[in-house]
């Protein structure tokens, strides 16, 4: 799995911070390379996977490549933050990468629109590849902005619902909940107080809970972002005010928001052993592909079951989607390279074996559409969950903007106020916090 820091507050906040004052790069996304990808050449690669496991993943799939690109050398170097990718794209020279890797989504809109990495149309029109028959729709919306597709996907996050089969059948609980009244019901039933705490939680609801986040949760209501102007539609979608509702009810019934705060707080660290779902603190967890393997490696002494998260109850048919992110890979504008860069970027995010092998290696759900249905892929027990909600049609995502993931920061802000019970007028906080999305988009753009 991957161990990579995940959308958590801090990552978004952060991510908010560089794509609001990254000035735009000297770059221009008009393709002019001209260089030879066929002389002896060595590009550099900069990625942020930091674990071993993964390092050595990202260097067996370079050795590939090399392997079949014998010209081309590539120099990679891991554990890279987006803050010195900024930084060095600014600064350019040779010593700055010429292909980047990024875990932030929320990056793309700024990525695209100052230029930082080249528009990869031309590159992908002159390799004959057409990215609608390559990479499903969702993923394409996240790695593109305004038309620019100045990144392509490797690799893809799908969230899901994570719960303890023995804790089920203690509560005679038969079947994962697919709608949200259904999953209150259970989250209540798995949930045993004990004095002023828990001797275990039927699911954390709050916000800062791991993977809580209020994008992750609207993702099941299947919301619209922004209108057909590109004004934020938080206020007027229904989704956003339902899903704020109903997440603000879930934490009453369960003991209410202090309470649960002052319990999430004796819970160990999200990419340790010691997570709360693998210690049976929690009976369900809304997680990522990658906890799977991290809860079976951390000795989970319970059956684990897998399934989409549930969605809204007149939503019904739509069950089965979730949320959608992933990594991203773009060339540098500054690079004097960019043929032989796409030579490696196209074989990475492109190449049905390479993908597979990369996936397998840290079990991460694939990214193309050819990688997904792969008989080489290795599908271990309810990994298959995940694979599905990757293909789900309404799966869906939080969409790029000018400015990188602040507007996300703004509406998750407008949470912490509304699950502690401090917005009186939730229609008109809405409309609040939909201005300021506007004010600060129009300042980006």
């Amino acid at each position: 799995m991957s161990t990579r820091t995940r959308k958590t507050a801090a990552a978004l906040a952060a991510t908010a911070a560089i794509s609001l004052f990254a000035p735009a790069c000297t770059g221009s996304n008009e393709t002019a390379a001209n260089d030879d990808p066929n002389k002896d050449v060595t590009i550099n690669f900069w990625h942020g996977w930091s674990a071993p496991s993964e390092v050595k993943a990202i260097q067996d799939n370079v050795a590939r490549f090399e392997k079949a690109h014998p010209n081309i050398k590539v120099k990679v170097t891991a554990n890279i933050t987006d803050a010195k990718i900024q930084q060095a794209l600014r600064a350019g020279g040779s010593k700055a990468p010429d292909v980047v890797s990024s875990f932030t989504t929320d990056s793309v809109g700024k990525f695209c629109t100052s230029g930082s990495f080249v528009d990869l149309k031309p590159f992908l029109d002159k390799s004959k590849i057409d990215p609608a028959k390559v990479f499903p729709k969702t993923l394409l919306d996240y790695t593109q902005f305004n038309g620019n597709q100045c990144t392509l996907p490797l690799l893809n996050d799908a969230y899901g619902l994570y719960y303890n089969k023995d804790a089920f059948k203690a509560a005679g609980i038969t079947a994962p909940p697919k709608t949200w009244s259904e999953f209150e019901k259970a989250a209540e039933k798995l949930t045993k107080p004990k004095g002023d705490s828990y001797s275990q939680l039927g699911f954390m609801p709050t916000y800062h809970g791991y993977e809580t986040t209020p994008m992750h949760y609207a993702s099941q209501w299947g919301p619209t972002y922004f209108d057909a102007a590109g004004k934020s539609n938080v206020a007027k979608d229904p989704a956003f005010s339902n899903m704020l509702t109903f997440q603000k009810g879930l934490i009453d019934k369960l003991g209410g928001f202090k309470k649960l705060e002052k319990y999430r707080n004796t819970f160990g660290d999200e990419w340790g052993a010691k997570h709360p779902f693998h210690t049976g603190q929690v009976a369900m967890q809304l997680d990522g592909e990658w906890r799977l393997g991290m809860a079976k490696e951390a000795g989970a002494t319970f059956e684990i079951g897998t399934a989409p998260m549930p969605v809204a109850d007149d939503q019904a048919a739509e069950y089965g989607k979730g949320y959608l992110s992933g990594t991203i890979m773009g060339i540098a504008a500054t690079s004097q390279k960019q043929n032989a860069a796409w030579e490696l970027l196209k074989y990475m995010t492109t190449d049905t074996d390479a993908v597979v092998a990369f996936s397998n290696a840290i079990h991460n759900v694939p990214s193309t559409l050819e990688a997904l249905k792969s008989p080489k892929l290795k599908i271990e027990p309810g990994f298959e969950t995940f694979i599905e909600i990757a293909q789900h049609p309404k799966s869906n995502t939080t969409p790029a903007q000018a400015d990188g993931g602040a507007y996300q920061v703004t509406f998750q802000d407008f949470g912490y106020q509304v699950e502690k019970g401090s917005v009186k007028d939730l229609k008109a906080g809405l409309e609040k916090t939909a201005q300021q999305i506007d004010t600060d988009i129009a300042k980006a753009k």
